[in-house]
């Protein structure tokens, strides 16, 4: 990875641990700003636990997180999730409006969405503007979760997280989705890190990609690297092997 690049993202030894079991071991990596990073690796790697430490949700068993070169903890936590927003396969929702789900993150903070920034971020995540009185049960799920990502920008965070946000739509709508990450990307330079079971996709979209194995990151590098693995076991992983 070019030392000219900003870190967005920087952890240092970091090692977790719940009900007794070492989930990340000795982590230690950095994520570049303004870039796509996509972390892939067998179910159990530790990729979901990764994601909650960063923003806040776990704290590290032991080991140093930095967001932006400030150390984790030094943030409030309203401050952090604003700057580390995160994206889910299954966002909850709740009943209501399409308007009641987007303007959520700021009625927690007790402000309200105006209708034209509502408006706009529909118009961003490629939502008709309609849809915006309509009930959240008759959206489809490629709509809901273009919904999810918009209300996820709501606080226009610099970092997002995307936690395999296509792996249950068909194969439209997972284009559809895949197009968005990349305008985002490039329309506001924000900061993706997004775990993917898809190896083709994470090859595609990522600049750059992690893979985890067993709480370990054992390689890393340009999103290239899965063509020709150097790590035998990234080589058997992407070879269905493992």
């Amino acid at each position: 990875m070019p030392v000219t690049v900003k870190e967005a993202v920087r952890l240092e030894n970091v090692t977790y641990a719940a009900d007794g079991q070492e989930i990340l071991k000795q982590v230690t990596g950095s994520f570049p700003e303004g870039k796509i990073t996509t972390l892939v690796g067998p179910s159990g790697a530790g990729k979901t636990s990764l994601f909650r430490l960063i923003n806040g949700l776990r704290k590290t068993s032991s080991g140093d997180i930095y967001v932006e070169d400030k150390h984790i903890e030094k943030y409030h936590p309203v401050e952090l999730r604003r700057k580390v927003g995160i994206a889910l396969q299954s966002a909850t929702m709740i009943s209501g409006s399409v308007f009641d789900n987007l303007t959520l993150p700021l009625k927690l903070q007790g402000e309200e969405l105006r209708r034209e920034k509502a408006l706009e971020l529909l118009d961003l995540v490629g939502l008709k503007q309609d849809i915006l009185q309509q009930n959240i049960k008759d959206l489809s799920g490629g709509q809901r979760q273009k919904l999810s990502i918009a209300r996820t920008l709501v606080n226009r965070p610099d970092i997002l997280l995307l936690d395999e946000i296509t792996a249950s739509l068909d194969r439209v709508s997972q284009q559809d989705i895949e197009e968005l990450i990349v305008k985002i990307n490039e329309k506001y330079g924000t900061t993706m890190i997004w775990i993917t079971h898809n190896l083709q996709q994470a090859k595609n979209l990522g600049d750059y990609t992690w893979v985890m194995i067993a709480g370990e990151v054992v390689e890393t590098g340009e999103s290239s690297l899965l063509n020709d693995p150097s790590n035998e076991q990234v080589r058997r992983f992407v070879k269905g092997e493992d």
